[in-house]
């Protein structure tokens, strides 16, 4: 999932939220004994690593460490343990959130000034972690850490330069991450639909369902990055028509502008907003309004995440998970699952006063037996990328792992250089095209005019 900003900076901050703050009903594990639980054989796993041990709990101290991160990246499941943490060993952890469009302004402001904070939360990926972060400088070496040997290492890779690891991933890059297509089964079973494997076939499930009075897709576009998703989420599908198209990309020997299959996308996507398959509302509607749209029965799919069902049925219990289904986005025929293994990401502040007390939250966080409670307490996820827990796939998820093929590419912010720091920048452009402000090969251009700035400035060999 991603949810980067280049807004203009703002101190509009959502009050502190402190670790003894509302949190779910079940209580955080006592204990911090390894768990033997292995993770699911229906979806993808962990590479095989041996699970790290806990630390002996050191004395208690009192001292506050301050945590900054966008809108969603925190889970009150994570405050709750937390609370959990201060008690055992007096540090609290304080937790600053900001709005999703004020994020990074607000973030680059802070590391700039060389105090203030902690931790701080980022979207994983190389091109992210070299020019919003500044990792190198900004970042505390985490590679020697007890807990690495059990992160997944395509996951690790991810927050990783020159050989380092800046960053801990605790986000289910599955669950979480696999933006897919989730459908109404009742609604389908009601109007005779079929799960789409074509564009073509998605476009007449869409008419079928506008036609009897159901708007087909919430699309939630005021937040300014989920509109985004539909693009470069179909990115292996564009690798597997064009093979290599990354490569070059990433070689400054190809561009998007002139791109017929990114072309092609844009104009789909900006079809379905013109034929009012978005509904009316498109454009000011909000992504935590997702589950409340869906619930209702007025909205018969979405793009969301592979959890929503899980988040749905936890926000109104009368309705089951498992009432909603999953397929890939059929943006360019795609029938691929989307691989995406980079997502918000603790990193320890290199100018903090308390890196000891910040690597000792990040090991406690992630004893076999805490991840467990995370992935047991938080409805958007279902597994975590470390050996040692166990994934709670229902009927619905499994049916779409056994479905859908595996892609061979990561999504394209991941695959491919300087695309996902511009993240924000192209839901505007986007916003110019459904409202027929821009166009698709103008679009396309801009991209490109801004990955040659963004390479310029990180001083890739392949921009000279």
């Amino acid at each position: 999932m991603v949810r980067l900003a280049r807004a203009a900076f703002t101190t509009l901050v959502v009050g502190a939220l402190i670790a003894g703050c509302s949190s779910p009903a079940a209580s955080a594990p006592a204990s911090a004994a390894p768990s033997a639980a292995a993770p699911s054989a229906a979806a993808p796993s962990a590479a095989a690593a041996v699970s790290a041990s806990p630390s002996a709990a050191p004395s208690k101290q009192s001292v506050t460490i301050e945590v900054m991160a966008s809108q969603d990246w925190i889970k009150p499941s994570e405050q709750t343990l937390a609370g959990k943490f201060e008690q055992q060993t007096g540090i609290h952890v304080d937790f600053q959130i900001i709005p999703s469009g004020q994020y990074f302004d607000v973030l680059k402001t802070k590391l700039n000034s060389g105090q203030g904070i902690d931790l701080f939360l980022g979207q994983a990926g190389k091109s992210d972690m070299k020019l919003q972060y500044d990792a190198s400088n900004n970042a505390v070496d985490l590679s020697s850490e007890p807990w690495v040997k059990s992160l997944d290492p395509v996951v690790a890779d991810q927050s990783t330069l020159d050989g380092k690891l800046y960053g801990a991933e605790v986000w289910d890059v599955v669950a979480a991450n696999y933006w897919v297509m989730v459908y109404n089964k009742d609604l389908f079973a009601k109007y005779n639909l079929s799960v789409p494997k074509t564009f073509d076939d998605f476009e007449k499930v869409c008419a079928t369902l506008k036609q009897n009075g159901i708007t087909p897709v919430y699309e939630p576009v005021s937040d300014g990055w989920h509109h985004v998703l539909w693009f470069p989420e179909v990115g292996a599908q564009l690798e597997a028509l064009e093979p290599g198209l990354n490569a070059k990309l990433n070689a400054n020997q190809a561009t998007f502008a002139g791109n017929a299959n990114m072309q092609k996308a844009l104009t789909q996507i900006n079809d379905l907003y013109q034929k009012g398959y978005f509904g009316k509302d498109a454009l000011s509607a909000k992504e935590a309004d997702t589950s409340k749209a869906m619930a209702s029965g007025t909205f018969a799919m979405t793009l969301s995440e592979l959890s929503r069902g899980s988040q749905i049925a936890a926000a109104y219990p009368n309705l089951k998970a498992t009432s909603f289904g999953y397929f890939p986005i059929p943006i360019l025929d795609n029938q691929l699952q989307p691989t995406h293994p980079a997502g918000p990401t603790w990193m320890i502040y290199s100018k903090s006063q308390h890196v000891a007390e910040a690597k000792q939250w990040l090991t406690f966080m992630m004893q076999p037996d805490n991840l467990q409670w995370l992935i047991d307490n938080t409805p958007d996820f279902e597994t975590l990328p470390f050996t040692g827990v166990k994934a709670k796939w229902d009927a619905s998820q499994s049916a779409y792992f056994s479905t859908y093929a595996p892609a061979k590419a990561l999504v394209m912010q991941d695959a491919v250089n300087f695309v996902n720091p511009q993240w924000m920048d192209i839901g505007k452009w986007l916003v110019d095209l459904f409202t027929g402000q821009k166009t698709a090969p103008a679009m396309l251009k801009n991209i490109d005019t801004g990955r040659t700035t963004l390479a310029k400035a990180a001083s890739d060999p392949a921009w000279p």
